[in-house]
């Protein structure tokens, strides 16, 4: 899920978008309202978290052309503010939700969650719930349910687990470079150094391998990427 993050503390921008990351959404940070538009004029976010005071507009305006333009994309607001009356106006522009500053980490994240899952993103033809699973070796991969099962134990997954998971298995038996997985995983826009996805590899193997230490689902190809190997041929 893409997130548009529009907030004029640049501390506080950064530092959500890290934390907004290692859960695994990709995130848009921009710092005020032109800028924001600018975004908006080219794509169409998953999610937005926007700042009440912008330095050029105040969040209620952008929040309502937002919600004009795409009544299907969530917008929950940040603000110092703790007026009741601030929050009817938030409201009453279109806003989901309304997080007064400041909030936990944990808060922020579950409000998001509890949104998102309001909005199909798109999503306007139903489909089976096969269509949205496949086997990962001994694992179950549930996309649509963020979870990964093992003898009926589930795995809670992040969206990028399963973005990363899904390009594997689409490629199964073939390296997939390390740029293919940035780009598809964290968007071209996205800068890493140079052992951040070996770090996010290494996560994920503890949370889906039987042993993390000789990995079965996600294999290391040197000097290219990552491949997923069906185990029928494993030799």
């Amino acid at each position: 899920m893409n997130i548009l993050l529009i907030e004029d503390d640049d501390n506080l921008r950064h530092g959500l978008a890290d934390l907004l990351i290692l859960e695994g959404y990709s995130v848009t940070g921009v710092s005020d309202g032109k800028s924001a538009s600018a975004i908006l004029q080219q794509r169409k976010p998953n999610f937005c978290l926007l700042d009440v005071m912008l330095p050029d507009i105040e969040g209620y305006t952008l929040c309502q052309q937002i919600k004009t333009k795409w009544d299907d994309v969530p917008v929950l607001m940040l603000t110092a503010r703790g007026e009741e009356i601030d929050r009817i106006l938030g409201f009453e522009c279109g806003a989901d939700d309304y997080v007064t500053k400041p909030f936990s980490s944990q808060e922020l994240l579950m409000r998001i969650k509890a949104i998102a899952k309001r909005y199909p993103h798109g999503n306007t033809i139903k489909q089976s719930s096969e269509e949205f699973c496949f086997n990962m070796g001994d694992l179950l991969i549930d996309t649509q349910a963020l979870c990964a099962y093992r003898n009926e134990r589930a795995i809670s997954l992040v969206p990028r687990e399963i973005d990363l998971l899904s390009l594997l298995y689409e490629h199964a038996g073939k390296a997939v470079s390390r740029d293919a997985l940035y780009d598809h995983c964290w968007g071209r826009s996205f800068m890493p150094n140079s052992r951040s996805l070996d770090q996010y590899i290494a996560a994920l193997r503890q949370k889906i391998e039987l042993d993390p230490s000789v990995p079965t689902i996600i294999l290391t190809v040197r000097s290219v990427g990552y491949r997923y190997l069906p185990l029928d041929t494993l030799v």
